[in-house]
């Protein structure tokens, strides 16, 4: 289960795209303040058992950049159950102009095991920086690796936000480039369809995307495949994700969404 983290947050990975067409006249389909919350189930022995909670919040004041946050965190039956557990937290600065990631800074608990990261993204020098240190050893030399970087590059969070500004249509094939603990991962992804799915919010016409983040040299080593709706309208909101690992069947579903202006916003039950 010590993947499991990493398959839960990869999600959000499924959810990057180049950076090819970000100028929307309309500005950014998210508002500051917009928080979205979802559920992480796993299907194996068991069927459909609920083991995370993961939440998105976009901050950003007046004329600055972006600073989303991100968390993810186990709940009990995941200890129960498989005697694991996890808490990790992200801030991801974005740069307003080009809405590319700058800095990336990570919580990250495993059971006993904490370990807490900082990367810096040097467009400049085309190069990033990332720094691991344990803040239960102090004394301990931190953890050092840099890679080069084209172009824009993202990290797990900003790619989630990247794509909701792109104009995702059937058939479209893109290339990403994503950071993570100081290495950089070629992702190839694909709109391979439209399909309509039962929300929390509603009914919603959705993109079916396909990323291709399992296999040597991917970001998950081994095998499996993902699926992520999005919806298929002004807000671009990730609603559904399903993944296929070694550990099992993944659902991840939308739970609610609410910004500074709306109370959470969730379904009338059928």
């Amino acid at each position: 289960m010590k993947r499991f983290f990493t398959i839960f947050f990869v999600f959000t990975v499924g959810l990057v795209l180049s950076q090819a067409a970000f100028a929307q006249p309309s500005g950014p389909p998210f508002d500051d303040g917009e928080t979205l919350t979802y559920e992480g189930k796993v299907s194996k022995i068991i069927q459909g058992i609920a083991v995370a909670d993961l939440t998105f919040t976009v901050d950003r004041a007046e004329g600055s950049d972006f600073l989303i946050k991100a968390e993810a965190r186990s709940k009990g039956t995941l200890l129960r159950l498989f005697r694991f557990s996890f808490l990790q937290r992200f801030e991801s600065t974005i740069d307003d102009s080009d809405f590319r990631v700058v800095k990336t800074v990570k919580h990250d608990v495993q059971k006993d095991r904490v370990r807490d990261s900082e990367a810096e993204f040097d467009y400049g020098d085309k190069r990033v920086t990332w720094t691991e240190t344990d803040p239960k050893e102090p004394m301990k030399p931190p953890r050092k690796i840099a890679s080069e970087i084209e172009g824009a590059t993202h990290d797990l969070i900003s790619g989630v936000y990247s794509l909701r500004m792109l104009p995702l249509a059937v058939g479209k094939t893109f290339n990403l480039k994503v950071s993570d603990s100081g290495l950089v991962y070629d992702v190839p992804v694909k709109v391979t369809g439209r399909e309509m799915q039962k929300t929390e919010i509603g009914k919603v016409m959705c993109f079916r995307v396909e990323p291709d983040v399992f296999g040597t040299g991917r970001l998950v080593e081994g095998k499996g495949s993902m699926v992520i709706w999005i919806t298929d309208d002004a807000r671009r909101i990730p609603v559904r994700s399903q993944v296929h690992a070694s550990i099992g069947k993944i659902e991840i579903k939308l739970q609610s969404i609410s910004t500074k202006k709306d109370p959470p916003q969730t379904a009338k039950k059928d």
